[in-house]
């Protein structure tokens, strides 16, 4: 339920989200349309200009970019989740989706315009992501990282009382756990300014709220890792818990915010 970290996290529950590929597509929301145009603009995304994304997963992004007209590259660990993108990207001849782990994947020979990552940077191993990015970027191509928050806002009560479900179910829960407000994020940009490849680190917020049924909520969480990886029992527990909350206290339905980071930097060179 806490903010999403620049960290790697447990690599064995990496490979999670392609169990239900359809599923992360049909419930995992898009992006603002600011964040996506603003991404757009920095990029330079459009004919001729070439992008690679990190982690496409269902192409949440990929389809926004290709839209553009420029040439997309994804690199997705998935196979589920590659044939999704694949499948939304139908339409647009200029993009492919390659299976394969970011850290093996071979570079090409010829650098990107542009590298991307939406909400799955922190998978990635630490000691590969940046400066394997920046080796994938031209002299002045610019990278572009979107980190996902779960902060405070929308039906505020429910995710304060939702906490005794977690508390109750999943024994990694802090106790007395509660969202921050986007306000006191404390942004880390460490490993984009400490490094010697980036230059212009810079930090821009978007915030979405969305409103769900109980069942789309609960859609929504079999989309988290954390979630899915709990044992079954205790998955279901959590789950039945969550679903009395919203249909008895919040008449089946709550709105979640979520705060978008784009945090870009630009290849210094050559």
């Amino acid at each position: 339920m806490d903010a999403l970290e620049f960290r790697v996290k447990d690599p064995g529950l990496r490979d999670i989200f392609d169990q239900d590929a359809e599923l992360y597509e049909r419930a995992r929301p898009r992006y603002p349309a600011a964040l996506t145009e603003q991404l757009v603009r920095v990029t330079g995304a459009g004919p001729g200009i070439r992008v690679l994304e990190i982690a496409p997963g269902t192409g949440k992004l990929t389809v926004d970019l290709a839209a553009s007209g420029c040439s997309v590259t994804g690199v997705e660990i998935g196979p589920g989740m590659a044939a999704v993108a694949r499948r939304r990207l139908a339409a647009f001849p200029e993009a492919d989706v390659v299976v394969a782990a970011f850290e093996e994947w071979e570079l090409p020979p010829e650098p990107f315009d542009a590298v991307v990552c939406a909400t799955a940077f922190h998978w990635i191993d630490p000691a590969v992501r940046v400066p394997k990015a920046a080796r994938a970027l031209r002299p002045g191509g610019l990278l572009g990282v979107v980190s996902t928050h779960h902060v405070a806002g929308g039906t505020e009560d429910f995710f304060a009382e939702v906490q005794e479900c977690y508390e109750r179910w999943d024994p990694a829960t802090p106790p007395g756990l509660r969202q921050t407000r986007e306000a006191d994020l404390a942004t880390d940009t460490g490993e984009f300014t400490g490094s010697p490849y980036l230059t212009d680190v810079a930090v821009q917020g978007h915030a979405q709220e969305i409103t769900y049924t109980t069942g789309e909520y609960l859609d929504l969480l079999l989309t988290y890792s954390n979630h899915r990886a709990l044992p079954e029992p205790a998955r279901n527990g959590l789950l039945a818990g969550v679903r009395e909350l919203i249909d008895s206290r919040y008449g089946g339905v709550v709105t979640k915010r979520y705060w978008h980071e784009l945090i870009t930097a630009v290849r210094v060179g050559p």
